[in-house]
């Protein structure tokens, strides 16, 4: 199936997002772990490209040349890409119930050997570099396609981070696109209780990117500003500033650091599931 870039309208992005929030915790409850805050809070960011009709893909050939690139730098939410990559037909939606078992190829992070996958993360900070690579060399080659990286915002503390930042502008990488899930939080704490990432606006458009902030919970606003980021004339790299909420679409685990990894208990989990399918159903 290749996927041509047509708008899709928004409640069917919102019932993907839904199902995608679900699958997510169906998998990490099942596997007992998984990072599934930071999973919930880049939801609606991989909703909004994959089925939004922002990114060119070929699921029955996922090294066809023209397709757009996507990487998950922040991998240890690698749970709600596979999530994507199995409805998207890449491969069996029941292998997801082999998630982090023994013997199976879906571990906690992406993994380049996954159809879909472009490139192993999970060791933060190197995916932007390597999006960089991509788009670099797609600029030479003279290809059309895009490449979309998705960083968390405590992976911005690694100094390879700013150093690819510095480079992407120097290239002039108008066919790239950071995209930043600024839930403002990390394994530890609250990243501004950790190093101040703020104004991280400022500061991304001091290296030479064009900056935006957006609502990451808003399919409207994602929509409209990816749309924007691929028609717009300039020859700097698009960066995307995504507010989010870690946990977002359960409550007891929205906005708490205890939920970057935790496997939720049974009660939780029923709870959870409500939740989530109640959300799912109003928005439909």
């Amino acid at each position: 199936m290749i996927k041509e870039q047509v708008l899709v309208d928004i409640e069917k992005i919102s019932s993907k997002a839904a199902k995608l929030r679900l699958t997510v915790l169906e998998a990490i409850y099942r596997a007992g772990r998984g990072h599934i805050g930071g999973a919930f809070s880049c939801a609606d960011i991989l909703a909004t490209l994959f089925y939004g009709g922002f990114l060119r893909f070929n699921s029955a050939n996922p090294q066809w040349e023209e397709r757009d690139r996507f990487i998950l730098s922040k991998g240890h939410s690698g749970i709600a890409l596979l999530s994507v990559l199995a409805d998207l037909g890449y491969f069996e939606e029941s292998e997801l119930r082999t998630y982090c078992r023994n013997g199976s190829r879906f571990g906690g992070h992406p993994d380049r050997k996954i159809p879909g996958i472009e490139t192993d993360t999970g060791s933060l900070g190197h995916g932007l570099g390597i999006g960089i690579g991509m788009a670099l060399s797609g600029k030479m080659d003279g290809k059309k396609f895009h490449t979309y990286v998705l960083l968390g915002d405590g992976e911005c503390y690694e100094g390879s981070v700013w150093e690819a930042l510095a480079f992407g502008s120097h290239h002039r990488l108008s066919n790239l696109t950071a995209i930043i899930d600024r839930n403002r939080q990390c394994v530890l704490d609250y990243t501004e209780n950790c190093v101040r990432l703020d104004p991280l606006d400022k500061k991304l458009r001091a290296f030479g990117w064009e900056t935006v902030e957006v609502s990451g919970h808003s399919l409207a606003d994602l929509r409209s500003v990816f749309l924007k980021g691929r028609r717009r004339k300039s020859e700097r790299p698009l960066a995307v500033i995504a507010d989010t909420v870690k946990g977002k679409g359960v409550s007891f685990m929205e906005g708490k650091v205890e939920w970057h990894h935790r496997v939720p208990s049974p009660e939780q989990y029923e709870i959870a599931k409500r939740e989530l399918f109640a959300s799912g159903e109003s928005n439909r």
